[in-house]
């Protein structure tokens, strides 16, 4: 199989493109979309033998459930028994958006998209193009991350088309993503909201909209059962072996790996105020804040990867809400090794 390539430059000259993607989706195939988050590997959710492709070309656990992609509250009152009223306000404030929400589910979501669960999770993109092909597939699309499953997710379609071009019916190529972590996941279906995943849409904002809620303790690497995907199984790892730098003494406990590990083929990821601090050692720079650090961290694994490393050192950017996202796949990426 070899991946038919729609470049996508606007959503309303290429809508014949959109539309031929969409035919697929219609048709049981396979189609990598651009989403403001990370591109996403999408099938009809309502046809049980696509679903189960996405698992295959993936090579994802069948246990691991996917986020369900719709374009209008039409298509959520089909999946979903009921919205609650904390669902109600936070879709007003944060959809379209990367914000996921977790429904108990009617009888016509598959279970083996689910994971076995009785919930489903579900998201409206705001990405146009990722609306427009959703709108004209007509069905809510089943999408996880566009990335073999482990490996850090794809922000740019040209990650997408090698690494997974033969796996797939179509790709969509667009801009890179706009935020680059993947969406916050919060479960509406206890009676205390709680956050299974960070992302853009903070714990912060979320309490703003609807009181108060928790974070699930796996997040920060306690043990429990994972309830959302990309919290269970070996994530977003590269090929190079990473490690993190705490924000104590960074500088120097870089500066101590480099001097220990002379022959190491090692680049450093770190905030663009840390620059001048690194004359001799090999940089990638993440951006002046952490919201642009989010949309170069899985760029810049892969990089590291095609460029030839042998370790990353990560700075811990943990400042605010967003770092804290951003460190939550960083620590993953390096189970957890810290310098």
């Amino acid at each position: 199989m070899k991946a038919k390539l729609y470049t996508i430059k606007d959503v309303h000259a290429d809508d014949d493109k959109i539309k031929k993607a969409s035919n697929i989706i219609q048709n049981g195939g396979l189609v990598i979309f651009p989403t403001e988050t990370v591109y996403g590997l999408g099938a009809d959710a309502f046809n049980p033998v696509a679903s189960e492709k996405i698992y295959s070309a993936k090579g994802r656990p069948s246990d691991n459930p996917l986020i369900l992609h719709i374009s209008d509250l039409d298509m959520l009152n089909k999946i979903v028994k009921n919205v609650p009223e904390k669902a109600n306000k936070l879709i007003n404030q944060f959809w379209p958006g990367p914000l996921t929400i977790i429904f108990e589910k009617k009888d016509i979501v598959s279970d083996k998209i689910t994971g076995g669960l009785n919930t489903v999770a579900v998201r409206m993109p705001s990405n146009p193009i990722a609306l427009s092909f959703i709108r004209n597939a007509n069905t809510p699309i089943a999408a996880p991350s566009a990335n073999i499953s482990g490996k850090p997710s794809i922000t740019r379609w040209e990650d997408a088309v090698e690494e997974m071009g033969n796996r797939v019916d179509a790709i969509l190529l667009s801009e890179p993503s706009e935020i680059g972590l993947e969406s916050t996941i919060i479960d509406l279906t206890q009676d205390v909201p709680m956050i299974l995943r960070v992302g853009k849409i903070s714990k912060t904002e979320i309490e703003k909209a609807i009181g108060f809620t928790e974070i699930d303790k796996t997040i920060f690497g306690e043990k429990d059962i994972p309830k959302a995907p990309g919290m269970k199984y070996k994530h977003y790892s590269p090929n190079a072996e990473v490690f993190i730098a705490s924000k104590e003494n960074f500088v120097e406990k870089v500066k101590q790996k480099y001097k220990a590990s002379p022959s190491c083929n090692t680049v450093i990821f770190t905030m663009n105020q840390n620059k001048s601090y690194f004359k001799d050692e090999k940089v990638y720079l993440l951006g002046e804040t952490t919201l642009q650090a989010a949309k170069f961290f899985f760029h810049f694994l892969r990089k590291a990867d095609k460029e030839g490393y042998d370790t990353i050192i990560m700075e811990d950017i943990s400042f605010d809400e967003i770092g804290e996202a951003v460190m939550n796949r960083a620590r993953k990426s390096a189970g957890n090794k810290y310098l």
